[in-house]
């Protein structure tokens, strides 16, 4: 077990706020990625496994073996496995729907994040609960135009539902269910559950080889682990245990309005005011979400590992 020492890191609830939201901003990139290695040939499962694969060999050395720590190791592998297995219904609705319209279905995460908070953690649905989650579904609302998608992307968008639902509850999960794992093993865990479930269908994807075949692809995957995954990852782990799941999830919405730039300015689809009206709603669930401590305090989940 590593003994690396960590600073200490003090984040009020204002700043662990707009550390979610920058990480969530990091996440809303993944489309460009996506879109790019698809062209190149992976497919979902073997793009799912390289954007985690490539932080789980930097955070093996944190992976917990003692005993005590065991129960929330399995529960932040299972997770983790959970929502890599249903991140491959996300990943397709990129490629065959508009990247707003995924996005908006991938944002109804915070009311299922509400709900096992609910459930799980005995926390009250308040008022401020209820309309920060409804907010977040006004903006999807906004953006869900029927008329304007095809069968397929219907469908697509239609399968990618499970992901919402899963990373609701990862969320809880990270946030007030980990029990003594630090930030580095909470991430550590959960990623490596996520690797474990997406192996055996990447492998399969790619009949029994997932290595990248080019230069290109070795860039793009490099790019993607640390921008979209490590990085942000670790950040946002840390920050979640100070303001509980519903401001997590509100705050972590800020990855639709960045999906939105994703597809104008990348991808050419159009936005207008009723992508800007919903970007205002997505901010909005921000500012009125109830602040709620999940779990142990932070200067304690960044001690040294041993």
């Amino acid at each position: 077990m590593s003994n690396i020492t960590f600073p200490h890191i003090s984040l009020g609830t204002t700043g662990a706020t707009l550390v979610i939201a920058a990480s969530a901003a990091c996440f809303g990139l993944v489309p460009i990625f996506v879109r790019e290695l698809q062209g190149l040939g992976a497919g979902p499962a073997t793009i799912a496994l390289y954007r985690y694969g490539f932080s789980v060999l930097f955070l093996l050395p944190f992976l917990p073996f003692e005993k005590r720590k065991r129960g929330g190791a399995l529960l932040m592998a299972g997770a983790g496995l959970v929502l890599g297995l249903s991140l491959i219904g996300h990943l397709e609705a990129i490629r065959v729907a508009p990247v707003a319209a995924a996005g908006v279905v991938y944002m109804s995460y915070p009311v299922f994040a509400a709900l096992f908070a609910w459930v799980l953690l005995r926390q009250a649905l308040t008022w401020r609960s209820f309309a920060s989650a409804g907010l977040v579904i006004l903006a999807a609302g906004l953006l869900l135009d029927p008329s304007s998608l095809s069968p397929e992307a219907l469908q697509a968008l239609l399968w990618a539902i499970p992901a919402p639902i899963a990373f609701g509850f990862l969320i809880v999960v990270l946030s007030g269910l980990a029990g003594e794992l630090n930030s580095l093993e909470r991430t550590a865990c959960g990623l490596s559950g996520s690797v474990i479930g997406l192996l055996p269908l990447a492998i399969n994807e790619g009949q029994g080889s997932v290595l990248p075949a080019s230069t290109g692809q070795w860039g793009l995957i490099v790019a993607m682990g640390l921008g979209t995954a490590l990085v942000p990852q670790i950040l946002y782990t840390i920050a979640c245990q100070k303001v509980g799941p519903v401001r997590t999830a509100a705050a972590g919405s800020f990855e639709l309005p960045t999906m939105f730039l994703v597809g104008w300015l990348v991808f050419g689809e159009a936005i207008g005011l009723r992508e800007l009206l919903s970007a205002a709603v997505v901010l909005s669930a921000i500012l009125i979400a109830p602040s709620i401590g999940a779990g142990p305090r932070l200067d304690r989940e960044v001690a040294p590992t041993t």
